[in-house]
């Protein structure tokens, strides 16, 4: 720009009164929900701006089964500015007013998350929200937000009677030392149904009364009877692509087996390395047991990168007791609700609606199909340090999905 233009347009500028001036600032903590598939709208009002996303029922830590029906939706509200510990009240409209039905803080991510009913009488509910003044900032709320896009899932099993339902079959039937699992296999045994849940289970193989070596990293960690996992999957029967996964679990207690609900492609194309064509393993949720020193909770993606080479991308989950109702909870005590909201661009992990973990590698372009499995891999065998702690088992109370 030469001096004179500039100069001119700075003359220009004083002269304009200040209500005509706007200056827009971006901020990269945009991302967190410009990659959502939720209904999301906002506004700006007083200097600050709030925005609310409505998600399925994916919020329902409790202590016995439930009817996936009762689960509540997760809305969640992004605040900027997003100064922790400002608080965040949840409105659900009645008629021509607003009525607060939940309040909470924004957390460090600037973020505040609920849990509230989908709908009343089979209607859908409408919710703003609206963020109180706090250090310096003003009031702002949210436009409203509907939770008609979620009433309807597209798949769900709740587990009712005695037995599978036949979209679900039975996997990993041998002992597959490649696998890691050279002491443990798939067997229908170690599943059952009843009480309106599933329960997969480690058992010690009956038929074997010879003791397996458990190795990790090639060393051997002790000889252990040899074991049977419930292991079962929908592929073949059912599959879909992008929206939301949830399943409500209880865990098992014990380390030396780990409960999961996880994902694999339905289709790959074979010789590509991009994961639009290949898909991925989606691992929703693992828990390694109580007593982790890690916190036992972990979320990961694997996928190949452009040399066709596996990549291994999530972690633990941090400070993961921070997502429990209160300290009497626990993973092994109670049902929580884990999820999955997989979009073309990203993967976003939740416990009762709560965000644990995002991630924009190895998305997925092909369709997936759910896995619910109790695996004793030979590298945790040892961690159980008696085979007299056997069986140990996780409940799923129910799995939904909804494709978007």
């Amino acid at each position: 720009m030469s001096g004179r233009r500039a100069l001119a347009g700075s003359l220009l500028a004083l002269l304009m009164p200040a209500s005509m001036i706007l200056v827009t600032q971006t901020s990269s903590s945009s991302a967190d929900t410009s990659d959502s598939i939720s209904t999301s709208v906002s506004e700006r009002r007083a200097k600050t701006r709030v925005s609310l996303v409505a998600l399925p029922q994916i919020v329902g830590q409790g202590k016995r089964p439930a009817s996936a029906g009762s689960a509540q939706a997760g809305l969640t509200a992004t605040v900027k500015p997003g100064k922790p510990g400002r608080t965040v009240a949840l409105q659900v409209q009645k008629g021509s007013t607003w009525k607060t039905v939940k309040k909470t803080k924004v957390n460090k991510k600037g973020r505040a998350e609920f849990g509230a009913p989908i709908s009343k009488g089979g209607q859908a509910l409408t919710y703003r929200a609206q963020a109180m003044a706090f250090k310096g900032s003003k009031a702002g709320k949210s436009k409203s937000v509907s939770t008609a896009r979620w009433l309807t899932p597209t798949w769900t099993d709740e587990f009712s009677g005695n037995s599978l339902d036949p979209v679900w079959n039975h996997r990993g039937g041998t002992y597959e030392p490649e696998s890691l699992r050279a002491c443990s296999k798939g067997d229908p045994r170690a599943v059952s149904v009843g009480g309106g849940t599933a329960r997969l289970s480690v058992i010690k193989d009956p038929s074997r009364s010879t003791k397996c070596v458990a190795k990790k990293d090639g060393k051997s960690t002790g000889k252990f009877a040899y074991r049977l996992n419930g292991h079962i999957g929908t592929q073949g029967a059912f599959s879909y692509k992008y929206g939301f996964a949830a399943a409500r679990i209880k865990f098992q207690k014990s380390r030396g087996q780990h409960g999961a609900f996880w994902m694999q492609p339905a289709v790959s194309v074979s010789g590509a390395t991009d994961p639009r064509l290949t898909g991925a393993e989606i691992d929703v949720i693992e828990y390694f047991g109580d007593q982790h020193p890690e916190g036992g909770l972990t979320s990961f993606v694997y996928s190949k990168n452009k040399k066709g080479q596996g990549v291994k991308t999530g972690s633990w989950i941090k400070d993961s007791r921070s997502f429990l109702k209160n300290k009497r909870d626990g993973w092994s005590k109670n049902f929580h609700v884990f999820s999955v909201e997989w979009t073309p661009n990203v993967y976003i992990f939740r416990i009762d609606g709560k965000e644990t973990y995002r991630t924009k590698v190895g998305v997925s372009g092909q369709p997936q199909y759910p896995i619910l499995s109790m695996l004793a891999s030979d590298y945790e065998i040892s961690k159980i340090v008696k085979d007299s702690k056997l069986p140990q088992s996780m409940t799923v109370d129910w799995i939904r999905v909804w494709q978007a």
